[in-house]
């Protein structure tokens, strides 16, 4: 038995359809890329070297990354170290260290915390997170708190 011959329409209908399915492919792959969010690296770390202590001057703080969260760093006048989350409690806003009051301070909706973190005015429900400060061959690390 001799097979049909295929005819051009059927032939031109193949090639098209190849080709509408391409192009709806090249749409619908960047849509789906784009709505996909990356992996995040470096999500679950345990602690984290600032840098010399020599660096980090009384009074002054600064806002180190630990993993995907920001961190308070502190240095008190005395030269002690202090570390807390940087994340107001109230709606997760960054916080800062106001030098001259002597106590962390969220901007967005005017929450105070003492240097220790414990919330003292303002809509923040509880208190920031600590962190433990330890110096190592004379650079600052910060790390978790064993629970």
């Amino acid at each position: 038995m001799a097979e049909p011959k295929r005819s051009r329409r059927s032939f031109l209908n193949y090639v098209l359809g190849g080709g509408l399915l391409g192009w709806i492919g090249s749409v619908i792959y960047p849509v789906a890329s784009y709505l996909r969010p990356p992996a995040e690296a470096g999500g679950d770390v345990a602690s984290v070297k600032w840098g010399p202590e020599g660096d980090f001057r009384p009074g002054t703080s600064a806002i180190v990354k630990f993993g995907r969260k920001p961190v308070l760093l502190v240095r008190l006048e005395d030269g002690e170290f202090r570390a807390l989350s940087a994340t107001c409690t109230h709606l997760d806003c960054t916080v800062q260290f106001r030098s001259d009051q002597r106590d962390i301070w969220c901007a967005c909706h005017n929450g105070v915390y003492d240097l220790r973190g414990q919330n003292v005015s303002g809509p923040p429900p509880r208190p920031l997170g600590p962190y433990a400060v330890n110096i190592v061959d004379g650079d600052v690390v910060i790390a978790r708190l064993e629970a």
